[in-house]
Formats: structure tokens, C-alpha cells, sequence
């Protein structure tokens, strides 16, 4: 059997110029080793380098501010301006200004994006729960490091990490911060790399800490009964399903239900807000209720207004008279972002490679981690008394006879002599008698020597508790049960986010779908639309309009229908007949601009029931273009009642024309001519923005009327006009095929 041969795409890029002297030559090359050399390395950067936090808890970026923090003795001094941080953080961090100023103020203390902030800030650093609020500048702003990231370095120095050069070499950074409690899980964190995201929401840091403690002691602890729930800056209640939560912990993976905490005012009949979920912000809150009280479909409330300022966040909603504020609540629980999902995705690099694991692995690998750093911590410190008990030890033999070794000093004739016949007097190695002989004149005396020696006891003793130490696990995890209750003692704050059980809550049911009945639809030209039931209809006289207006479109419907109204400002609004009031013939109707909440100046040009969204829209444009766009182009699964965009806005647009089936057309232009098309020609595209294809030549002077079916226009001798191929000019009108035929006389 013969192999079947693969053919591998390629691509083509310029040769080198200076290669072989081929200027502008092409060389192929298959688009795998493009993706291998060029795509790969970049996607990789990403995830490793910048966007998915590692075990510590950090991203790169917020390790390195935080480590140029540290050496800048900005942990126990005073605050300095912002930018003078910025500026050191650049032999870090070369991505630019902007980026580490960004970080700062997420980390900030003002910005309080941060359950417990790493950066003590003065001056204005925005807010997360504000979308418009901008922070200032970092020339005007000041920053030092918070209290507890004292517990980020407290090992810094004690080799219990890594450190690596910096991107040009001239410098280290440690690879991780030597966290001593779970930051990964109390520091809320997000960010996006190449095919792959990260989303961790924060956690209380004293039920973390209580976790990690029982975790420790027993590998078989139930997490969900100590680590009740996400904890956010915003507050808020988080709606707990235990079922939800447990997977969540299990998996890494998942979605909670936040909203927002309010009170009622009786006596000036307002409802505050004054936490919000952590996913949202103010602004999305105020355009999402103005939006639905345009709509009519929340009709309660009087007026919405941000009332934000320094004492803290707070939105205020003035009902109407007689207005039940726990059922306007819950209504806009269902319908606004005051109720929101907070998804979880916890994605963390492990060993330089991404993982999406539950709480309870995560909390394994940084106890394994964390192990490891008060095992190297230990070490180092077990070295530094080793180093010191072998010098006291050689200073314990000088003891013996410290005239014999100020002799040896003074009847030495060259100073590089001095430490070999040191060695050589007293039987110690070059370490030793480099400290000895380093000793000043004032200390060489019986007491001194005598103290120094007396510690070489305690120092033996602390080397055996040491080298005790690095034998027994148990050890290890003592020490670090023992910081973890350090921590949560210094640190831990009461939850801010309140827990409530999804059972305790009472839904409110989604209202009733409107009554399905027949229903008349008329539109004018000037935009004045009216519902009338054909009982009404009946009784009616003659359709009122204002002066200048006339009938536009006219449909058969029901209520229920769904409508779609196309502007003149490439724009559709989507409602549903139900939501217009009843009216009479004898009215003008509503006035659409401002019943869809359109903008100053926009206006009604045609009028769409799209039904199941099967068919077509052909948009016709003065130069002769026609597109065709699916109607599934315009659906949407969200209630979104404004799409931008509905059509090309690169030519003027003559007509829209609904097309459920193919079929022959006419494009009619004024000079004049005329031409018959059948739309099987054009293809149906589902960007709504296309700009179409050339149907009909058209000389300068001149631009396309009309777009209609052929049986509409009058044209008797069709084979005349009639083309099978696209772009066509037509031909010129005859009299007899215009519809304005001269009336013969008898």
C-alpha cells in the first residue's frame, strides 16, 4: 500500500537582502517551523513571564516592584514619590512606566483592590469598584511598602530561594518571594495569556491560615469546613451553594454568585448601596438601570445617582410612592450587574508549567514548596554557626598561651608569614588564624577570649537543635504551623464579604411573557410607530399624521413579535411590539428616537420583523453595491437591545429590502436605467459591516433610486434589461417599461 504523502502549508517571507546578494527574492517555508520559531516562543513568554501567578502568589511583574520595594529600605522607611519607585523598578522590569505604575496601583492600599494591600499609598490611586475614576499621576502620588510584607522577605536573605540575573545581567532577583503563609490564595489574581487564563479570587487570610494549620496536621482535612468561602475587597454577599463550592475546591474551577449589600432609608424612601460585587463597577451598574428604566421595564424607581466620596462607595435609588424596596431589589438582583458570577479558573505555574488545580492541591504544593524554603533557611543558618563555632574554636587554643601567639606576631619579619606561623604555633587552619590574627590589640585579653569561648557550648548545643532539625519533618512543619499562627495573628481581619446560603434566599420569579394576541404595526417616515388590535382598527377612521409625515411600512402581527428598527446611523434597535402601549388610528403614536433612547439626530429608516431569523437583508447603496447579510447575523443570546454597526457606512444607503427567498430584481437608477438581477448572485454574509459587491455600473452623474421586485416596477420587456452576470450596466428605460405611462388619448 502506498503512503499516503501529507503536504505541509507554507508560508512566504522575504529573503534576507544581504544574503547571496538575492534583493527581494521569496523563500518558502513550512508554516510549522514559522509556528515553532516565531509563535511558540512568544506564547510561551506569556504564560511563563507575564501573565499566570506562581506559587508565591505573584505574576513577574508585581515580584519585581515589590523586591526593588525591599531594597530601597522601603519596608521600614518612609514613603517616596511614586515615580522615583517606577524609575528603580525599570532595572527590573523594562516594559515601560505606565505597566509598573499600573501594577503599583493595583497593590495599593487606596486602590483597594487587595484584601490585604502590599503597597501603603498616599494620594489618589482610583478605586476597583470605579471604572471612570482615574488614579493620578505617579509624580503627585507617594508609596512604601505595607506591614506584612515583612512576611514576603522574611527569609529573603536567608538563601531560602533562588536568585537570577535580571534581563541585562547587571543585577539579581529572586525567582519567588519565600511567602510564609498561602499569598496565592489570599491575593486575588487574574490575567490572560496565550490560550489559557488565570482567575483566582481572594480568601480570608485567617481561615487560610486556619486551613493550611489543619491541612498540616491532618492531610485528610475537610477544607470547606474551615475555609468557608471567597472573601472580596468590595464586600457584598456571596450566595453559597455548598454542592457549587466543594467542586469548586475540587476542581479549580467554577462560578459564585455575588451581589450587592444594601439598606433602606423610610424616611426619605431611598435605597442605598454601599457594596457592590467585585466584578462589577459603578458606572456598569448606572448604565445597565438607565437602560432598563428606558426600556419601561423597571418603572419603580424615580432617580439613580452616585453619591461615591471619601467616607466610601454608595449608590442611591429614589423610589416612586408605594414602591416595595425588597421586591425592587430582587429585580434588579435578576436583571442588573448588582447580582454577578464570579468565575474561578485557579491556574498557577508549578515548576514553569501552568496547572488548573483545586484548593486542597494547591495548598500541598506550597506546603511542599514552603517546606523546602525553611529547609534551605535552616541550612543556611546551621552554616553560619558551624563557620562561627570553628572560629572560636581556633580562638579557644590561643587561650592556651596568648603570649606565645603575640611572640609569634612580633618576631614574625614578614606580615604574609604571620597566618602560616599562627598555623603552625597552634595547630589551626588559615580560617582560624586569619580571625586571630584580625583581632584587635584592645581584645587580647583573658576576658574577652574567655567570653568568646564560653559561647562555643551554647553555639554546639544550637548546631545539634539545627542538624535535629533537617532531620524531622515534623519539625518543618512545626516551624511553619508556628508562623502560620503568627501571621493570622498580626494580620487577620474579619471577613468582609458576607456568606449567605443559597436556600435563605427567595428568588423572585421572572415576569409573565405578555399576552400573545393579533396586532396592526404602522410606521411613518418620520419615525411614529402604532400598535392597533384589529377591533380597534375597525373602528377607526383615516391614520392620523403629523404635517409632512405619511405611512412608511405596515405589518400584521401579533404581540409578541419581535421588531427590529434600523437607523440612519448605522445602527438597529431590537425590541418586542408588547412593550409599546395600545393606540388608536386617530393618534400619532410614539415618537421612536425617544422611546428606543436613540441619539440626538438618529432616525428611523426601516422597519424589520425578523421572525426565526431565517432569509436575508439586502442593503442597496447610491454607487451601485448591494450586500446581502443573514438576519442570523442580527441575533443575539443576550437581551441586548442595541447592535452597532448594522450595516456598511461606507456609501449612502438607498433602501433595505427583506429577501426570504431568491428571486429576480430591479435596480433602477435616474438617469434613467434599469436592471434586472436575480439575488441567487449574491452571497449571504454574516459580517453585518460588509461593504457588498457591485451589482450595477454607474456613471459618475448619476446613483441608484431604487431597489424592487420586478413585478412592482412596470417593466414589460424584462429580457431587455435582464443580465447574468455581476457588475452590469443595464440598459436605458424605454417609455413603455416606465411605470409613469402617458395616458393615451380615445
Amino acid at each position: 500500500m502506498a503512503k499516503k504523502k501529507t503536504e505541509e502549508k507554507t508560508v512566504h517571507r522575504p529573503a534576507d537582502p544581504n544574503v547571496m546578494g538575492l534583493r527581494g527574492a521569496v523563500v518558502e517555508q513550512p508554516i510549522t517551523r514559522t509556528l515553532d520559531e516565531n509563535y511558540m516562543p512568544y506564547a510561551m513568554s506569556v504564560i511563563v513571564s507575564r501573565a499566570i501567578p506562581e506559587i508565591d502568589g505573584f505574576k513577574p511583574s508585581h515580584r519585581k516592584l515589590l523586591y526593588t520595594m525591599y531594597k530601597m529600605g522601603l519596608l521600614t522607611g518612609s514613603r517616596t514619590k511614586s515615580a522615583n519607585i517606577v524609575g528603580q523598578t525599570m532595572r527590573l522590569n523594562p516594559h515601560g512606566d505606565q505597566a509598573i505604575y499600573e501594577t503599583m496601583v493595583r497593590l495599593a492600599k487606596g486602590n483597594e483592590s487587595l484584601l490585604h494591600p502590599f503597597v501603603d499609598s498616599k494620594g489618589n490611586f482610583g478605586k476597583v469598584y470605579s471604572r471612570d475614576m482615574a488614579y493620578a499621576a505617579s509624580r503627585y502620588t507617594e508609596a512604601k511598602l505595607a506591614p506584612i510584607c515583612a512576611e514576603l522577605f522574611r527569609d529573603l536573605d536567608c538563601d531560602a530561594v533562588d536568585f537570577m540575573d535580571n534581563y541585562d545581567n547587571t543585577m539579581k532577583e529572586p525567582s519567588l518571594l519565600p511567602t510564609t503563609y498561602p499569598n496565592v490564595l489570599v491575593s486575588a489574581n487574574q490575567g490572560i495569556a496565550v490560550g489559557m487564563a488565570s482567575q483566582i479570587c481572594g480568601f480570608n487570610l485567617g481561615e487560610v491560615c486556619d486551613t493550611t494549620i489543619a491541612c498540616l496536621k491532618n492531610p485528610d482535612h475537610d477544607i470547606a469546613s474551615t475555609l468557608l468561602a471567597p472573601d472580596f475587597p468590595t464586600g457584598g454577599q456571596i450566595i453559597c451553594d455548598n454542592d457549587e463550592l466543594r467542586s469548586i475546591y475540587a476542581t479549580g474551577r467554577g462560578g459564585l454568585k455575588v451581589r450587592a449589600r444594601w439598606r433602606y432609608d423610610k424616611k426619605e424612601n431611598v435605597i442605598e448601596v454601599y457594596e457592590i460585587p467585585y466584578s462589577t463597577a459603578i458606572e456598569t451598574i448606572l448604565d445597565k438601570v438607565a437602560e432598563l428604566v428606558k426600556a419601561g421595564k423597571i418603572k419603580e424607581i424615580a432617580d439613580m445617582r452616585d453619591e461615591t466620596d471619601l467616607s466610601g462607595l454608595k449608590l442611591a435609588i429614589d423610589l416612586k410612592r408605594g414602591v416595595d424596596p425588597d421586591k425592587l431589589m430582587a429585580k434588579l438582583f435578576r436583571l442588573t450587574p448588582l447580582q454577578d458570577t464570579v468565575s474561578c479558573n485557579f491556574n498557577i505555574l508549578i515548576a514553569g508549567m501552568p496547572r488548573v488545580m483545586g484548593v486542597g492541591e494547591i495548598l500541598t504544593e506550597w506546603t511542599a514548596w514552603r517546606t523546602d524554603c525553611v529547609k534551605r533557611r535552616v541550612y543556611y543558618i546551621l552554616n553560619k554557626k558551624r563557620e562561627k563555632l570553628h572560629l572560636l574554636q581556633g580562638l579557644k587554643r590561643i587561650l592556651l598561651d596568648i603570649d606565645k601567639a603575640i611572640r609569634i606576631i612580633r618576631e614574625t619579619e614578614e606580615e604574609a608569614e604571620v597566618i602560616p606561623n599562627l598555623m603552625i604555633g597552634f595547630g589551626i587552619d588559615q580560617v582560624q588564624a586569619e580571625y586571630v590574627a584580625e583581632i584587635k590589640l584592645r581584645n587580647i585579653n583573658k576576658e574577652y577570649i574567655l567570653k568568646r569561648v564560653q559561647e562555643t557550648a551554647a553555639l554546639a548545643d544550637e548546631i545539634d537543635d539545627l542538624e535535629d532539625t533537617l532531620a524531622k519533618p515534623g519539625r518543618i512543619r512545626r516551624i511553619i504551623i508556628d508562623e502560620l499562627t503568627e501571621v493570622r495573628k498580626k494580620y487577620a481581619v474579619p471577613r468582609r464579604t458576607e456568606i449567605v446560603y443559597s436556600h435563605e434566599i427567595e428568588e423572585e420569579p421572572e415576569e409573565d411573557a405578555p399576552e400573545d394576541y393579533p396586532v396592526h404595526l404602522f410606521l411613518s417616515r418620520e419615525g411614529y410607530f402604532k400598535k392597533i388590535t384589529p377591533q380597534s382598527l375597525r373602528m377607526s377612521g383615516e391614520q392620523k399624521y403629523k404635517e409632512g409625515d405619511g405611512p412608511g411600512q405596515y405589518f400584521e402581527a401579533t404581540n409578541n413579535t419581535e421588531l427590529m428598527f434600523f437607523t440612519d446611523k448605522q445602527q438597529v434597535y431590537k425590541t418586542r411590539a408588547s412593550e409599546f402601549g395600545e393606540t388608536k388610528a386617530s393618534l400619532l403614536g410614539d415618537y421612536l428616537p425617544g422611546k428606543l433612547g436613540m441619539d440626538a439626530g438618529e432616525n428611523v429608516i426601516f422597519l424589520c420583523l425578523p421572525g426565526d431569523y431565517s432569509g436575508s437583508l439586502l442593503f442597496a447603496f447610491e454607487n451601485g453595491r448591494v450586500a446581502r447579510v443573514a438576519l442570523s447575523a442580527y441575533a443575539t443570546t443576550s437581551n441586548r437591545r442595541k447592535l452597532t454597526g448594522a450595516y456598511c457606512d461606507k456609501f449612502p444607503l438607498v433602501q433595505i429590502l427583506p429577501l426570504t427567498e431568491d428571486k429576480e430584481l430591479a435596480l433602477l437608477t435616474n438617469e434613467p436605467r434599469a436592471l434586472l438581477v436575480h439575488t441567487a448572485l449574491l452571497a449571504p454574509k454574516t459580517t453585518r459591516g460588509t461593504q457588498g459587491v457591485q451589482v450595477m455600473n454607474i456613471k459618475p452623474k448619476y446613483r441608484l433610486e431604487r431597489l424592487a421586485d420586478v413585478a412592482d416596477t412596470g417593466i414589460t420587456n424584462q429580457a431587455r434589461y435582464r443580465t447574468r452576470t455581476i457588475p452590469a450596466a443595464g440598459a436605458l428605460l424605454r417609455p413603455e417599461d416606465s411605470e409613469e405611462k402617458q395616458l393615451e388619448l380615445l
